[in-house]
């Protein structure tokens, strides 16, 4: 039940220590990182539309 939250949470957690430690190539892994939440919320958002 847990599972994905928290490995959302972590790989979020992750977007922002690369964020803030690395440059170049790490700042695009943290844009990737950081955006999960959104595309997650856009899938299921457009997918809840879809079911009625």
């Amino acid at each position: 039940m847990f599972r994905v939250p928290l490995l959302v949470g972590l790989v979020c957690t992750a977007g922002l220590g690369l964020a803030l430690v690395g440059d170049g190539i790490w700042d695009g892994l943290s844009w990737l990182a950081l955006s999960l939440p959104v595309t997650l919320v856009a899938f299921y958002w457009r997918r809840a539309g879809r079911l009625r």
